[in-house]
């Protein structure tokens, strides 16, 4: 980043300008925030492409396709005006190193990173070509490494299929080296959808090789290359160069599709299919170590926002962007959020992972570094669940970063493992070697389990955000196990209330699904031992191997029953319960538990799923907070998911005990653990204090009650609102 100029704008469309990015022939890119907060790379139309009514006829045409593309590896066009003096452009910004400074600075890639790179770049121009666009300058420099992943940037000449150019008809467009020799004819018309297979191919060959397949030296001579002679590819892998070789064929017909080159670069022993976590494992895990490096370097960097200064007056030269002198690096650039409101100011890392920096390590400001592990499915069958909390946690560490007057900041590393013992003990290995403060998570119980010991032995607390399994609880040995969900066995509590209180009963009939094992053996107990509104409860076990549910269905009316408790955890299961209460007639309440609160539940029922409610021990997202939903929203695109304030509440737990601390750099894992268990706080969700390694939440506060209601789960409120009222 660089110093403005004394004659730059302070404010273009309403964003204000910060830094500058860049300078080229097409205009100026500046780093500037908008009026919400959001970090962006605005790039500015120079004045004699602006005075051409035709080229801002075409820029208003491109700029309308580009804004509607989306997908996880693109950076697009997120704000532009084409009808401003100075027609402008704006990306989410993105801090991370080019492809092209790993690669010169530290030589190819491994087969495998080539792989994850090939697989995420192909999955962005499907997209591309799918919306009808080509990209035009796929190269080393357009290709931001994250820790999750690559981003493909820079649509600024990106061209509708068919569609003019925004440049003269004779003029090349793209990069020597890495354009397609239709590119290199300057033959616009046929200019598509292979050309970038072709570019791709040469970003492979590249990465594999560290070496350009059409050489260097003067451009004229790169291109003539490009058009008339074959790829250099003796230094690139056997196993990646035929699928190369296919990208590279001189003509766009013999080239593969950008689907298929994904399709041919996933290797089923990476799990590259899974959309969300690279190959090799949890951040970083596709990189290889010097890469991991440079990467969380530059994440470091971007943590500290320049504030606006003013250089002295510099004339702009036309040509490519500037870059960093070999072995210094620009700084990176990847895409950090800022949510503004009048209570707080909501600072939100999208995407990928935070800084990951070690004991003792500070920021650019001098302020102390603390690094946060989180380990959770992220690819597997909890994956929806996983990528929530991880974002939760990303959000309440960028928040706590952007605070006034803090002692430290706070940095987050992730580690996908999948759901899988192996991975688990891996993940646990790796923070506990780098003296994390304390790990959230992980989420899954075959994890907790296989990690749990690790942990213990490093005295580094593990702050479960979504599991509570009793049996990590009945371990003793498990002193830094801190769970801040409420124990399943308080659910019961929380169907008691709304059978007490809401829809007051006499008569409980529990339809015991004896293949949800403990958990549903233990939820019949419990209504059985203290039955809702001090009437009578009875249960009816249906077999783990049976799919019929209508003969406990028939008993329980026969003893005309008031209200039905399905304690199942399958969804399907749970389905056809519903539907055998609907085929019988009942209309009265018909309860279950959070673990079935799916959309295949939905589906399966149908309206057979209409009126049921569930205890639940996460709170509904939406509501907690106006600011956080915003902040979530802006920053992931989408609406919050469960357990994402859960998450973003361990996180404030965690910093809180830090401060208790004093945050000063030498603090210990272990110190961190023991000061959890002396801390209350207030979080969005609800209050976290802790009695032993659980969370104490009586008379089941920490659960919450959901109805069905079209296709959805409507938010009832805290249960012991319910409780309170009887």
């Amino acid at each position: 980043m660089r110093p403005l100029a004394a004659d730059d704008p302070e404010d273009i469309g309403g964003h204000r300008l910060l830094a500058r990015l860049g300078a080229g022939g097409m205009g100026v890119v500046y780093l500037a925030r908008s009026g919400g907060g959001t970090l962006v790379a605005l790039k500015v139309i120079r004045a004699e492409h602006a005075a051409d009514p035709a080229f801002r006829a075409r820029f208003r045409r491109e700029v309308t396709a580009v804004r509607g593309l989306s997908g996880r590896w693109l950076v697009p066009v997120v704000a532009a005006d084409p009808e401003a003096r100075s027609p402008w452009l704006a990306t989410e910004f993105v801090p991370g190193p080019a492809l092209a400074e790993a690669v010169d600075g530290h030589g190819a890639l491994p087969v495998t990173a080539v792989r994850v790179l090939g697989s995420r770049l192909a999955e962005a121009l499907t997209a591309v070509h799918a919306a009808g666009l080509v990209h035009r300058d796929v190269k080393p420099g357009n290709v931001l490494l994250g820790l999750d992943g690559p981003r493909l940037i820079d649509f600024g000449i990106a061209l509708a299929a068919g569609a003019t150019a925004l440049t003269a008809p004779d003029a090349v467009v793209g990069t020597p080296g890495f354009l397609s020799p239709e590119q290199a004819r300057a033959r616009a018309e046929e200019v598509g959808p292979p050309s970038d297979v072709f570019s791709l191919g040469c970003v492979l060959a590249y990465a594999a090789s560290a070496r350009r397949p059409f050489g260097t030296g003067h451009a004229a001579a790169v291109l003539f290359r490009t058009v008339h002679e074959d790829p250099d590819l003796r230094d690139v892998p056997a196993g990646l160069r035929p699928l190369i070789e296919s990208c590279l064929a001189k003509d766009p017909a013999r080239r593969p599709a950008a689907a298929r080159v994904r399709a041919a670069l996933q290797d089923p022993r990476t799990r590259l299919a899974r959309d969300a976590g690279p190959a090799g494992g949890g951040a970083g895990g596709w990189l290889p170590p010097a890469v991991l490096r440079l990467v969380a370097e530059r994440s470091a960097r971007a943590l500290d926002i320049p504030a606006p200064r003013r250089a002295a007056p510099e004339v702009a030269v036309a040509g490519p962007a500037p870059t960093a002198p070999a072995g210094q690096g620009a700084p990176g650039r990847r895409r950090v959020l800022a949510v503004g409101g009048a209570a707080a100011s909501v600072l939100a890392l999208g995407g990928g992972t935070a800084a990951y920096l070690t004991l003792g390590q500070r920021s650019a400001t001098g302020l102390p570094v603390h690094t946060l592990g989180f380990q959770a499915d992220l690819s597997g069958a909890d994956e929806t669940d996983g990528v929530a909390q991880e974002r939760g946690a990303r959000l309440a560490v960028a928040h706590h970063n952007a605070r006034a007057g803090i002692a430290f900041r706070l940095a987050l590393d992730t580690f996908d493992d999948r759901g899988d013992a192996t991975r688990a003990r891996q993940a646990a290995e790796r923070f506990t070697k780098a003296a994390v403060r304390a790990v959230l998570g992980p989420d899954t119980t075959t994890a907790a389990r296989a990690a749990a010991p690790r942990y213990q032995t490093a005295r580094t607390a593990m702050v479960l955000v979504s599991l509570d399994d009793p049996r990590l609880d009945e371990d003793d040995t498990l002193r830094t196990l801190r769970s801040t969900r409420a124990p399943e066995q308080f659910l019961a509590l929380a169907l008691t209330a709304y059978l007490t209180s809401v829809r007051p009963v006499g008569r409980t009939a529990v339809i015991d699904d004896r293949a949800a094992g403990r958990v549903g053996s233990d939820l019949a107990d419990s209504l059985t031992r203290r039955p809702p509104n001090e009437g009578t409860t009875r249960v009816y076990p249906v077999p783990a191997g049976s799919e019929d549910f209508s003969p406990a269905v028939r008993a329980a009316l026969a003893d005309r029953a008031q209200a039905v408790v399905f304690t199942g955890t399958s969804a399907g299961r749970a389905a056809r319960c519903a539907r055998a209460l609907a085929e019988a007639g009942f209309a009265g309440p018909r309860l279950g538990t959070w673990h079935i609160m799916r959309p295949d539940f939905l589906r399966e029922a149908g309206t057979a799923a209409q009126g049921w409610v569930f205890g639940a021990p996460f709170t509904d997202p939406g509501s907690v907070s106006g600011a956080f939903r915003a902040a979530y929203r802006a920053a992931y695109g989408t609406a919050p998911g469960r357990w994402a304030p859960e998450a973003y509440d361990a996180v404030g737990l965690v910093a809180r005990a830090l401060e208790s601390l004093g945050g000063r750099a030498g603090v210990t894992a272990g110190a961190v653990a023991e000061r959890l268990s002396d801390l209350t706080y207030q979080g969005l969700a609800k209050s976290l204090r802790f009695t032993a390694g659980s969370i104490d939440t009586p008379r089941g506060e920490g659960y919450f009650l959901y109805q069905t209601e079209g296709d959805g789960f409507r938010f009832l409120g805290r249960s012991d609102r319910f409780t309170k009222r009887s």
